[in-house]
């Protein structure tokens, strides 16, 4: 197996894995893993026949998905309880955000830390808050901190000294050095309200927000399912709302993200089947292709592949994340700083 297309036709399309061999099946639980959507290719195939060594391997991954969606669900009410005093807005973000919404996109999806999204302003509030609560810092090293205050998109990250689990706390959803600059105090005011107290953003801002987490701020690593976070997305919030490609388009504009919205809906329908409208092609084809190829750069055994385009991809990433002379003067900090380290 080249890459990973097993995969995206198998999600696109579960009665495809009728006709696969023990040896694609393999292929296709490896490449699962290695893109963390065993949970979703799980649920995909759930009412397909399939070879009863699989159907153990899947339903495990069913019932790890369970545990991990309580665990989140738990987590996320535990930030609650610890900023109970906090009177502004807590907007929960990606997985999580999934699974308390009970968004399709939560079924099956891989959750790791607990991230959040509060207005800037109330940083120091909500930080003291969770320190006082049991959180601590992950990363004490002075100009990491710094770095992180100064130029990035959240606090440092902070973990739970009894329960070991992970909360990044946000401002806006990316780096302050980036290009795109995402209106947060928009995506705060219009988040919608859970019955536990907690938020989720608005439909067209929480699209925007995987879009932006994968088009605008990282080398594409786990692009296949972030993009499979956008398929959903959108499937469902454009078939309950005859509004949203409008609003969308707006928010789009609002949180200067109009050209990744354009790629992430092209590449969504090319990989996924997705059903968009009003797309763009014109000139990037060629670009696209590269994306694809970035997105499917995992072999049969789940390893990646192609360096060359995953090194340019880094390369981009980083790019992306703040200016030349910054990033070099970054760079050459933390060069230092591990050499001093080593030594």
């Amino acid at each position: 197996m080249k890459d990973a297309r097993l995969l995206v036709d198998a999600l696109r399309e579960p009665a495809t894995v009728r006709a696969l061999t023990g040896r694609q099946w393999t292929d296709l639980i490896s490449i699962a893993r290695g893109e963390s959507l065993i949970g979703s290719l799980a649920h995909r195939v759930r009412d397909i026949p399939v070879p009863h060594r699989v159907r153990a391997v899947l339903q495990d991954a069913i019932e790890a998905h369970d545990l991990a969606r309580q665990q989140a669900l738990w987590e996320a009410d535990c930030a609650r309880r610890a900023l109970a005093d906090y009177p502004g807005k807590i907007v929960l973000m990606k997985g999580t955000a999934y699974v308390a919404a009970d968004l399709a996109a939560g079924v099956g999806r891989s959750i790791g830390d607990l991230d959040i999204m509060v207005s800037r302003n109330d940083l120091p509030v909500v930080e003291a808050a969770l320190l006082d609560a049991g959180w601590e810092w992950v990363k004490p090293d002075p100009y990491d901190d710094q770095y992180y205050r100064d130029h990035m998109h959240e606090l440092p990250p902070l973990i739970h000294r009894e329960r070991d689990r992970m909360i990044d706390v946000h401002h806006t959803t990316l780096p302050l050095t980036a290009r795109p600059t995402p209106d947060a105090q928009a995506m705060v005011d219009s988040a919608v309200a859970l019955d536990n107290g907690l938020h989720v953003m608005a439909p067209a801002d929480m699209l925007l927000h995987s879009i932006a987490h994968l088009f605008a701020d990282g080398d594409l690593a786990g692009g296949l399912r972030n993009l499979w976070d956008i398929n959903l997305l959108v499937r469902q919030f454009s078939e309950v709302d005859a509004e949203f490609w409008n609003v969308l388009d707006s928010r789009a504009e609002i949180h200067d993200l109009v050209s990744e919205k354009q790629r992430a809906l092209r590449l969504a329908e090319r990989l996924y089947g997705t059903p968009v409208h009003r797309i763009s092609a014109g000139k990037t084809a060629l670009a696209d292709d590269l994306y694809v190829r970035r997105l499917l750069a995992r072999d049969g055994y789940g390893r990646e592949t192609r360096k060359v385009t995953r090194l340019a991809f880094y390369v981009r990433s980083h790019w992306l994340r703040m200016p030349p002379l910054m990033l070099a003067k970054h760079l050459w900090t933390k060069w230092r700083k591990g050499g001093k380290s080593a030594a």
